[in-house]
């Protein structure tokens, strides 16, 4: 079936985001009085668990005994203040698009091709990077987005790729995704989808087993015959 859409992850693929995310994130920490601090090295090691509440409380995990926990609803209140730390530093400027990004995109749309997000982050953090990316919002750059928290469960589970193909309206042979990590590439494989991944800073490690092309970046991207628009 001739390619009709392209949906993307938005952090480690759009752009190099988990700094600007890890940096919210210890920004609140010390906030709250925590204690707490990731280093890139920690943060690269909790970035295999998906998703930001989920991320804190595996992190708890870890921690000793004596250590203070926060419950579930301080989790989510801890996290909603990270996602506006997070929107802040997007909105001073702090953040640029990875190469072949806004070109990729722009070919596509001048092809005829759908454009959607896929993507564990939420909607307020999409609308973030856009904004500040784009200069517009989400729904001026996306057809449709997914997002983790409209799913029952995040990647490597294939749900908000399927929930993206629902909202197209198109089958997966009809798509084509592109991600950053190894939980990605499992996530759009789950859905059916043939997948193209530019590892990012911090998944430049994963095993892409599975994936249809993996390439450093998006900057003058040539796509094998099967993949092309």
């Amino acid at each position: 079936m001739p390619l009709k859409a392209l949906i993307f992850d938005v952090d480690g693929t759009l752009a190099e985001t988990e700094e600007a995310h890890r940096a919210a994130f210890n920004r609140t920490f010390e906030k709250w009085g925590l204690g707490w601090h990731w280093s890139r090295d920690l943060y690269r090691d909790l970035l295999k668990t998906t998703g930001g509440k989920e991320r804190i409380a595996a992190f708890q995990a870890t921690l000793p005994e004596t250590a203070r926990r926060l419950g579930a609803e301080e989790i989510a209140r801890l996290h909603a203040e990270k996602t506006a730390a997070y929107g802040a530093i997007l909105a001073a400027g702090e953040l640029s698009l990875r190469p072949g990004v806004a070109d990729l995109i722009a070919r596509a749309r001048a092809a005829g091709l759908k454009i959607a997000v896929a993507t564990t982050t939420n909607l307020p953090n999409v609308e973030a990077l856009t904004r500040c990316c784009w200069g517009r919002p989400a729904t001026g750059i996306f057809d449709e987005i997914a997002a983790g928290d409209m799913v029952a469960a995040k990647k490597p589970a294939p749900d908000v790729f399927e929930l993206a193909l629902r909202k197209l309206g198109l089958p997966a042979d009809a798509c084509l995704a592109f991600e950053d990590s190894r939980n990605g590439v499992l996530s759009a494989r789950g859905a059916g989808l043939r997948v193209v991944v530019t590892p990012s800073a911090y998944t430049d490690a994963d095993d892409f087993d599975g994936a249809d092309l993996v390439i450093p970046s998006l900057e003058s991207v040539h796509l094998p015959p099967e993949l092309r628009f």
